[in-house]
């Protein structure tokens, strides 16, 4: 009866690594509201995200494919105040798995790609919008845990980002902005993995 338990639990967990030749799809969405303040002088903060990824595991370690994102801020102060920042990114991944044991997987995503931005805003009667586009690349380690039979949970806490943008505003002015982030410890973030 025992051997027959130990067999069971086996094969409940299955090798959290992915076989050659699977398809990866995976995504994480994330939502933050916030408000402060009262009456007249109330802010108001939103944001949401959601961020898809599809791979093909060509070998035991390495899965290259599509990844993509969307968000959108909005902070609101009373009536005077009101800023919409909608942002879009498109590129490819590059990761290497490495099986810790049955359940337990560690990764890291090399992420490269196309990113825009569209800022509107409203200060009193005067109305802003500024657009702009770039580049992105990032490195995101993360471990995966086999829930059930290549359905699994992926944790991460953190990575390093580089961006690049140029903004070209209302009144004809473009100005470039780049971005560097080291978030190690810094961040955590859940996402939903399944092989197929």
């Amino acid at each position: 009866m025992k051997k027959i338990l130990v067999i069971a639990a086996l094969a409940m967990f299955s090798f959290a690594n992915a076989q050659k030749g699977s398809i990866l799809v995976m995504g994480s969405v994330g939502y933050t509201t916030q408000k402060s303040g009262h009456n007249d002088l109330a802010n108001k903060y939103s944001y949401f995200s959601f961020l898809p990824k599809v791979g093909y595991q060509f070998h035991e370690n390495w899965t290259v494919g599509l990844e993509g994102g969307f968000s959108t801020v909005e902070d609101k102060t009373s009536t005077v105040y009101k800023s919409k920042t909608n942002a879009f990114s498109l590129g490819g991944f590059l990761r290497y798995s490495k099986p810790l044991n049955q359940t337990f997987s560690a990764y890291a995503d090399l992420g490269l790609g196309y990113q825009n931005s569209k800022v509107t805003s409203r200060n009193g009667l005067f109305n802003t919008t500024n657009k702009g586009d770039g580049f992105y690349v990032g490195v995101t380690p993360a471990i995966f845990i086999n829930v059930h039979k290549g359905l699994g949970l992926n944790f991460n806490i953190g990575g390093l980002n580089y961006g690049s943008m140029n903004f070209n505003g209302d009144n004809g002015n473009s100005n470039d902005r780049s971005t560097f982030d080291f978030t190690f410890g810094k961040a955590f973030s859940v996402g939903i993995s399944k092989n197929f």
